[in-house]
């Protein structure tokens, strides 16, 4: 990049004196002094303050002193329709979380419900630093897409498909039940209405929400459509014992197994959890090198211990792409910091290594690991010169940064989501001081006590809520 006879270069940001800039570049530079330039939503230059001061004249400009600033981080598994959960579902196991509390709880929600918990979601990621998340779908998924958007942020959205009614773990709720041929049929028709539009914040993908109540058919039919379409195909897998044995008790195969055996195992899957595996789905897991998300809150919190019997360092090392996943509200954090701690952390104790899932994969997985696992590794995932222009300023005059010899190390093992400041997605400032630009934040969090409200009303809290202590 050079000036031009008459002066600086014209670009619509400038973002300069950034103290620390984490690039997740292919050379993984982390540059101090740092300055950002964007034109058109995308990176024109990223270097020091001086140089790119010099060379460019911006409409806008940010002074980022005593900030971190990182590529958006990508949450590649989050329920949006989950948000208004949170302490609904504890101290239950696999089949009481999903049949007694999040199904009931889902076929609870009308449109606007979903509406406003996936607005809420958005929100609650984008102040935690998430600028695209994945959602495995939900049965309004018009109104996730809808009300996601207009916050400004990326979503790769889905059809919820469950096609069949009863498993070893449970019978699904009424309005939850549908044939192959409508779950087909409305996936299709997603995909009809949406691919191609947005500029490019949405993204779609095909999903089958879980591997005991899908068909053989619906897998397949599924994952046709992805094929035709150039999308992904999600699910959940092996995120327990007991759906793990359930595989192996209904039709003889373990989930992984299954899915080879199939003929849909290969790249452009995204398996999510992915801990309880056979020695034999390590290896096909390898060959075939689908995306993996590990969730390790959603582990911690519902006791399932898919990290403790977990290979996603050992997968890594061996060339299959991990992405990190918050999973849902229900479980507490909706935090990618806290979820980069807890993978990192745990598998560390887990392995009794403390070189295990050093920060620097914790921050991959966060960052362009997700990138690739949702095909936008070309557009997303780090901050270089061609990419659009998604990043975090982090606020390092909080307390848990400092002192600041290492930012690597900092955002993972000390820092918090609570310390993002501002977040920009292709160059447009979505989040500015903590609240949202594109709608009224308060008004927003008013309609979340209201959802609330309804939603409670429509369920036996009673039976949900666990808790020992007496409420009067």
């Amino acid at each position: 990049m050079s000036e031009t006879a008459t002066g600086p270069q014209s670009c619509d940001l400038l973002v300069t004196h950034i103290d620390w800039l984490i690039t997740v570049d292919p050379q993984r530079r982390v540059i101090r002094d740092a300055a950002l330039a964007v034109k058109d939503g995308r990176f024109v230059e990223v270097g020091k303050t001086a140089d790119l001061s010099a060379r460019w004249q911006a409409a806008q400009v940010v002074q980022a002193r005593g900030s971190v600033v990182t590529p958006g981080l990508i949450d590649n598994h989050l329920h949006a329709s989950f948000q208004l959960s949170r302490g609904l579902a504890d101290e239950a196991n696999a089949q009481q979380f999903l049949f007694e509390h999040m199904y009931p709880y889902e076929a609870a929600n009308t449109r606007e419900d979903v509406q406003v918990s996936s607005a809420f979601a958005a929100l609650e990621l984008m102040r935690h630093g998430v600028t695209c998340f994945t959602d495995p779908g939900n049965y309004h998924p018009d109104a996730t897409i809808e009300s996601v958007l207009a916050t400004g942020m990326r979503l790769v959205a889905a059809c919820s498909c469950f096609d069949k009614t009863k498993s070893v773990m449970g019978l699904l709720p009424a309005s939850m039940i549908e044939s192959t041929e409508a779950c087909l049929e409305k996936t299709e028709a997603l995909f009809e209405r949406y691919l191609g539009h947005h500029h490019g914040r949405l993204t779609l993908s095909a999903s089958f929400r879980g591997m005991n109540n899908a068909s053989d058919e619906l897998i397949t039919g599924l994952k046709d459509l992805a094929n035709k379409h150039s999308v992904k195909l999600q699910t959940h897998a092996c995120f327990s014992y007991q759906t793990h044995d359930a595989s192996v008790a209904a039709t003889g195969k373990a989930e992984i197994e299954r899915l080879e055996a199939l003929g849909v195992l290969d790249e452009n899957m995204i398996l999510v959890h992915s801990g309880w595996l056979e020695p034999q789905e390590v290896a096909l897991l390898v060959k075939r090198k689908p995306t993996l998300v590990c969730s390790p809150s959603s582990s911690l919190h519902n006791g399932y211990g898919y990290m403790a019997a977990g290979h996603h360092p050992e997968l890594m090392a061996m060339g299959v792409n991990v992405s990190l996943g918050s999973d849902h509200a229900s479980s507490g954090v909706v935090d990618m910091l806290q979820e980069m701690r807890m993978a990192a952390c745990m598998y560390k104790e887990l392995r009794m290594n403390p070189r295990v899932m050093p920060p620097e994969h914790a921050i991959e997985m966060a960052t362009l690991n997700g990138a690739k696992g949702v095909g936008l590794a070309h557009r997303i995932g780090s901050i270089e010169v061609g990419k659009e222009a998604d990043f975090v300023l982090f606020d390092a005059s909080q307390p848990e940064w400092q002192p600041l010899y290492n930012p690597v190390s900092n955002l993972v093992y000390s820092a918090t989501g609570s310390s993002v400041k501002d977040v920009f997605i292709a160059g447009e400032q979505v989040l500015k001081d903590g609240r949202l630009t594109r709608i009224d934040h308060d008004a927003l969090m008013r309609q979340v006590g209201q959802a609330a409200e309804r939603i409670a009303a429509r369920l036996d809290m009673k039976k949900l809520l666990k808790g020992f202590w007496p409420v009067s």
